[in-house]
């Protein structure tokens, strides 16, 4: 080789070769130098572009039917690949030279310029293909076989980001957004949406009750006893409540009557136990209207002022222990009769429902409903109101002049049962029921309190012992001043010694000896049928809550002294009002009615459903039997020696018997006696029993302490009703036989 030859050269620097590589190795002052081999450059280009295409076209004849697309994928996974094998390790020099071949292309090495450059060599101009790196290249010509050069791998340096990739990912993560956005908008608006208009609705939406009118009570000529009265309610929704709570109820309670530590709770409870908002709570019932009003003004959206009523009682305390009245949110029957027939008189509630706005006021053209109440029915009662203010006037006089602790007083129609006044004292006015000194004042004494009957019994041995033949109504006996029974001492309180006593004298003096006597003759067994046939030992139902029974004794109970006991109206107990009914079986002609106290069921608009119940009715005794009784009746009133002298009548012909029985208190015997009067009128025709019975602590005989009202409430009720005046005698008795 020559010294001109470009492989002899020396190798080149690497500033050298990065210029002969890209124009960009060129410094400013080599490259204005070189403008004028610019020409030559881009005429190289165009002979290498010729050149380059023209092998393309041998290719295409040379493979037939290889296209030049398919030559250059070829071509650049070649590329490709050796350019993964430099970056990984060694590359065969063979393996580029075969590459080489395969593509058709071999590249030119560099050739270092300089001033001895070879006559007629061109500058490459136009583009430079990649620079191979200086340590993959020999340095110099040789023959024979290349052996691999080891290639130093490049540094590893870390992979920039792809913004391609970044791009993606935030894309689906916002994809992702906005299906899970859309999956809860579709669950918001189609699956739960009903959901949520319902707690939405819930919110705005108020229930509040409207009240039935409850029903009245009538006396038997259409008097208001007990009715009621346009009212208001006071309700709150503790939801709605603005400010303090304890505060509010502050302001209510002087109005409401109420104290503030019973209101704040159920102003500030907003949920029930169970989590549930509460949003109507009753704070008072039956407020005034002008009361409603003054709320009002106090403006605050949790307080609710709804259309009520309000139970009056014009009467009071008239018949109070009959009537009962009401109480409760709901206003239902807490005693008496108010109780008794509560289904009757209460009505069906209706309700209206409404969206309130969060200032309390109903929002117009917004969801309404209303359900229209249904009021309560009527009930007409047998109790006349004039009779009943007298006989209650009477009983309440009684009881204050001879200090008794308590007492009763009742008419009662013979033939119908019906109870025509029906009074207890002590009493309570039934318009403001709660204000009462002990609940004792609710009781009405009439059909709760049991007492031992005392001499009223007799009339059950008097009957029985006329209707099974153990004496005649004009017969006598001898009695004793005493009697013995299980070792126990019997004696008449009237002293007569040993002597021959006639029925009517038996039943004048009240005497124990000879009713025990009549008893002996009837039997025990057979005396307890007559108890029970006279309705003794049961409640009568006459209609109001909590009538009591009374104890009666078995035969099988009877001990030794219940022989002497039981016929004089001991060792058991009875109501005035079984009293009462056991006299009307008598003045009946025999016939029992039970008492009844109301007479017609009425319909809202006052028209008559239905008649009271059929009051029930047996014969006890018979006919002739129940008129003996009627005339001997009298003697306790008309005798000289009768215990009932002081009840007799100017003008008719009463006929009755006296009592003195015990109470019971905790097992023992309380302290005084139980005074009463039984008896009807007129005797001749009887048309009413009347019955008073009180109890005295200090102790007084029936006769002596419940005669004189017993006289004056006959007098009231035979000239009240009309009944004509006795027209002969009293009848005169022969008591000593």
């Amino acid at each position: 080789m020559t010294e001109s030859d470009p492989r002899r050269r020396r190798d080149p620097s690497s500033i050298s070769r990065a210029r002969r590589y890209t124009p960009r190795g060129r410094t400013v002052r080599e490259a204005a130098e070189a403008g004028e081999d610019n020409r030559a450059r881009e005429n190289g280009a165009r002979d290498r572009e010729a050149a380059r295409r023209e092998r393309n076209r041998a290719a295409q004849q040379e493979h037939g039917t290889e296209d030049l697309a398919a030559q250059r994928r070829r071509e650049a996974a070649a590329r490709s690949r050796e350019r993964r094998q430099r970056e990984t390790g060694t590359v065969p020099a063979e393996s580029r030279a075969t590459t080489a071949r395969r593509t058709g292309t071999v590249k030119a090495e560099p050739v270092r310029r300089s001033s001895t450059a070879r006559a007629g060599a061109t500058r490459r101009t136009g583009t430079v293909g990649p620079q191979r790196r200086a340590s993959s290249r020999p340095t110099s010509r040789v023959t024979g076989p290349v052996k691999a050069v080891p290639v130093k791998p490049l540094p590893h340096l870390p992979r920039l980001g792809s913004p391609r990739r970044r791009l993606r990912m935030a894309s689906a993560f916002v994809m992702i957004l906005l299906v899970l956005s859309g999956t809860r908008l579709i669950q918001l608006q189609v699956t739960d949406s009903a959901a949520y208009a319902a707690e939405a609705m819930n919110q705005r939406l108020t229930t509040e009750p409207l009240p039935a009118e409850r029903g009245a009570i009538l006396d038997r000529n259409g008097n208001r006893l007990a009715y009621s009265i346009e009212a208001n309610y006071i309700a709150v929704d503790p939801v709605m409540v603005k400010g303090d709570p304890s505060e509010l109820a502050a302001r209510l309670a002087p109005l409401l009557g109420r104290t503030a530590s019973e209101l704040e709770p159920i102003i500030a409870t907003k949920e029930t136990p169970q989590g549930e908002p509460i949003r109507f709570a009753y704070l008072q019932r039956g407020v005034e209207l002008a009361v409603g009003d003054v709320i009002a003004d106090l403006e605050d959206p949790g307080l609710i002022i709804g259309d009520d009523e309000r139970r009056v009682v014009p009467g009071h305390d008239l018949a109070a222990n009959v009537l009962g009245f009401t109480g409760g949110d709901a206003g239902e029957g807490l005693g008496g009769l108010e109780a008794s027939y509560n289904d009757w008189l209460t009505g069906t509630d209706g309700e209206v429902s409404y969206e309130r706005s969060q200032s309390g006021q109903p929002i117009p053209g917004a969801f309404y409903r209303e359900e229209e109440a249904v009021p309560g029915r009527d009930i007409q009662l047998t109790i006349d109101a004039d009779l009943q203010f007298q006989v209650q006037k009477i009983l309440e006089q009684t009881v204050t002049d001879h200090d008794a602790q308590f007492g009763s007083a009742m008419v009662m129609d013979v033939a119908t049962g019906e109870m025509l006044a029906m009074a207890s004292t002590p009493t309570y006015d039934a318009a403001n029921p709660f204000e009462v000194d002990s609940d004792e004042a609710y009781r009405d004494y009439g059909t709760q309190a049991t007492v031992d009957p005392g001499s009223i019994h007799k009339a059950v041995v008097f009957a029985a012992a006329l209707e099974e033949g153990c004496i005649e109504p004009d017969g006598t006996m001898h009695v004793e001043q005493t009697i013995n029974k299980g070792g126990t001492d019997y004696r008449d309180g009237y002293e007569h010694g040993s002597a021959e006593l006639s029925l009517a004298g038996i039943i004048a003096q009240s005497s124990n000896v000879g009713t025990i006597q009549l008893a002996d003759c009837v039997g025990k067994e057979k005396l307890y049928e007559y108890q029970q046939a006279f309705g003794l030992g049961e409640a009568t139902g006459v209609g109001i809550a909590g009538e009591a029974t009374g104890i009666l004794q078995p035969p099988d109970n009877w001990s030794g002294t219940s022989y002497g006991s039981v016929p004089i109206g001991h060792e058991g107990t009875a109501t005035i009002i079984q009293m009462a009914a056991l006299y009307a079986a008598i003045a009946n002609d025999g016939v029992y009615v039970q008492p009844t106290l109301v007479d017609h069921l009425l319909d809202a608009d006052g028209n008559v459903v239905e008649d009271g119940e059929e009051p029930e009715s047996r014969r006890v005794i018979s006919t002739e039997t129940a008129q003996d009784l009627q005339y001997l009746l009298q003697a306790p009133i008309a005798a000289e020696t009768g215990t009932g002298r002081n009840a007799e009548l100017e003008n008719y012909h009463l006929a009755g018997k006296t009592g003195t029985g015990g109470l019971v208190v905790d097992g023992d015997y309380a302290p005084g006696n139980v005074a009463s009067f039984v008896g009807f009128a007129p005797a001749e025709d009887p048309q009413y029993v009347v019955a008073v019975s009180v109890y005295v602590p200090g102790g007084g005989g029936g006769g002596s302490t419940t005669g004189e009202a017993f006289k004056e409430i006959n007098e009231f009720a035979l000239g009240y009703f009309g009944v004509r005046p006795a027209t002969g005698p009293a009848p005169v008795f022969d008591v000593w036989g």
